[in-house]
């Protein structure tokens, strides 16, 4: 009985460590997920710059002479859809920062200066197998689901002994205060107690039953948990090398679409297109500093998801 209890206890410490894991990925995430929306929002912000020049650049062309009041047009559209994206990155950036404060446990929201991070090089891509052994070995969930099987075991032993006979010793000594002359002034007495558990309408199998049938339970809860951590462990893996692959590409594509604005912008200037091909160019630049910087940071969310998944979050 007292290992059960020891065992017990150590699976509710195993449950308030897999409640600090949980804190910890939701603490991870709101940061990170803080941080990718204000960089977002510096990329609106400087869509609005880029295009409010451009406006003032074609305005005073077009005062010239020499461009339309149709390009005006356009750059006026181009820079109004900029201020509706720079409006809802801010608006992304406050809720972000909001769940951020309730993450740290203000019932308020605050403002902090955050860090930035950058993605560290994943270097585990084909070490699956021992993310998952590790995963099997540290996850605080599966501990405590051991532990309880294991206390268990030992209850069902206990209720088992507790069938057998107990003996007992009993013994006594003490001081006759009449001091009859016919009996000694000093007494002592020992005997042997046999207790047989014989007429208890079978009370004490059907304990032993009952933590039996508790342990195998338990026994097929910790197989059922292992199957998922085994689960959770390659999803968290495979998506942590698609954010990585995600990051490659986005970096090609910001490079394709700033080299593809600048040529867009140098045939404008010169009158060789039109300030449709342009704004075309600028949007696809902005989509793609957009998608970078989603990537750069999901890189992040999601080896914080498989550091959780495998009990490396620390």
């Amino acid at each position: 009985l007292t290992a059960s209890s020891k065992l017990q206890a150590q699976a509710e410490m195993q449950n308030a460590n897999a409640t600090r894991e949980q804190v910890l990925l939701l603490v991870n995430v709101s940061y990170f997920s803080t941080l990718e929306a204000h960089a977002v929002l510096h990329v609106a912000q400087q869509t609005v710059d880029t295009r409010q020049l451009l406006l003032d650049q074609v305005s005073l062309l077009a005062s010239n002479k020499l461009k339309s009041e149709l390009d005006v047009s356009f750059a006026r559209v181009a820079l109004e859809e900029g201020r509706l994206l720079l409006q809802k990155a801010q608006n992304n950036a406050d809720d972000a920062m909001t769940s951020l404060s309730t993450a740290l446990g203000y019932r308020e929201p605050r403002t902090f200066q955050l860090t930035d991070s950058s993605p560290s090089v994943f270097s585990n891509t084909n070490a699956i197998s021992q993310l998952v052994e590790t995963a099997l070995a540290e996850r605080p969930e599966l501990l405590s689901l051991r532990n309880e099987h294991d206390a268990a075991l030992r209850f069902a032993k206990s209720q088992r002994d507790s069938r057998l006979p107990t003996v007992s010793a009993v013994g006594m000594v003490g001081d006759a205060p009449s001091h009859d002359s016919h009996l000694p002034d000093n007494y002592a007495v020992g005997g042997i107690q046999l207790s047989l558990p014989l007429f208890a309408g079978g009370f004490y199998t059907a304990r032993q039953h009952e933590a039996e049938l508790k342990a195998q339970s338990d026994n097929e809860l910790v197989r059922v948990l292992e199957d998922n951590i085994v689960r959770d462990v390659h999803i968290a893996w495979l998506n942590v090398n698609n954010a990585l692959e995600q990051l490659h590409t986005t970096e090609q594509l910001v490079r394709n679409a700033a080299e593809a604005y600048d040529l867009a912008e140098a045939r404008y200037k010169i009158g060789s297109s039109s300030i449709v091909e342009l704004s075309q160019a600028q949007l696809s630049l902005t989509s793609a500093q957009i998608a970078n910087t989603n990537a750069r940071y999901d890189v992040l969310i999601q080896q914080a998801n498989l550091d959780y998944q495998t009990g490396a979050l620390h």
